[in-house]
């Protein structure tokens, strides 16, 4: 890390900045829309603790899919030009080796006060995209929203349901109509990746290794065990990353122009 020009450490002020943080009202402002009622939920990994996205899926016109994707809006606790704010500007990401994660904020932030999680009121910022029978992205808006995760999956239990046929997973049918809304978001992800390939997109998969330590010490690489339902995962997976696509495509306005600051 200190090679690379990184911080391994949180330093002394962005600690004490972190404990003094508190989760933001989820309806403290009139330009946030109220989505709680909506079917979120997260898809990630078996050990996620830091839950970022949430997504949901309504039938549109004409046999179209409307795709939201909420993402944590940590600017809310994060303040610019803070201390957390620098060391997460000067590392960019969280690093993740096989030995240690090196987090961008800290815990008490990332698993808690900015994390969507299960039976939160979070403020979020929502993309919203329109995919029609052909897997074509148009329409769409970014807006800040109130969200509440209702169930927390992963990609494993998903996977395995959609693309092998088990049973719905206990997570999904606690949550009244939730499978139907899982299943349109997959039909929608089906679309968008037919699209992908016939534009030309390489899927590419590669063994990945993990390495065994004793101590602290590597002892052993042993190829990585491959998940269940993989198809169904990266399917899901792309859903978040056409957000990704749908907000760089947005033209940059001034601050006082937007009706969404913290995007």
């Amino acid at each position: 890390m200190l090679e690379r020009g990184l911080e391994p450490e949180f330093p002394g002020a962005a600690r004490s900045e972190a404990d003094r943080a508190h989760a933001a009202a989820a309806n403290g402002s009139a330009d946030v829309r109220d989505l709680r009622q909506l079917l979120w939920c997260s898809i990630d990994n078996d050990d996620s603790k830091d839950l970022d996205q949430l997504t949901v899926a309504e039938q549109g016109a004409g046999g179209t899919a409307i795709i939201r994707i909420a993402v944590a809006d940590v600017a809310e606790v994060v303040k610019k030009n803070s201390a957390l704010d620098a060391h997460a500007a000067l590392n960019t990401t969280s690093v993740y080796t096989e030995g240690e994660i090196f987090p961008m904020l800290p815990p008490r932030l990332s698993t808690d006060l900015t994390s969507l999680n299960p039976g939160e009121d979070r403020l979020s910022v929502v993309v919203e995209a329109v995919v029609d029978g052909h897997g074509s992205v148009g329409g769409g808006s970014v807006y800040r929203a109130a969200v509440r995760n209702h169930a927390k999956l992963t990609y494993n239990e998903v996977g395995r349901w959609l693309e092998e046929g088990t049973p719905v997973p206990d997570s999904v049918r606690a949550v009244d109509g939730l499978d139907a809304n899982l299943q349109l978001q997959d039909q929608a992800a089906r679309r968008l990746l037919t699209a992908r390939s016939e534009l030309g997109a390489l899927d590419l998969e590669t063994d990945e290794a993990k390495a065994v330590f004793d101590n602290g010490n590597v002892l052993d690489l042993k190829p990585r065990e491959k998940k269940s339902g993989g198809h169904a995962d990266r399917r899901l997976h792309d859903c978040g990353q056409r957000g990704d696509r749908k907000v760089s495509r947005i033209p940059p306005r001034p601050r006082d122009q937007t009706n969404c600051p913290h995007a």
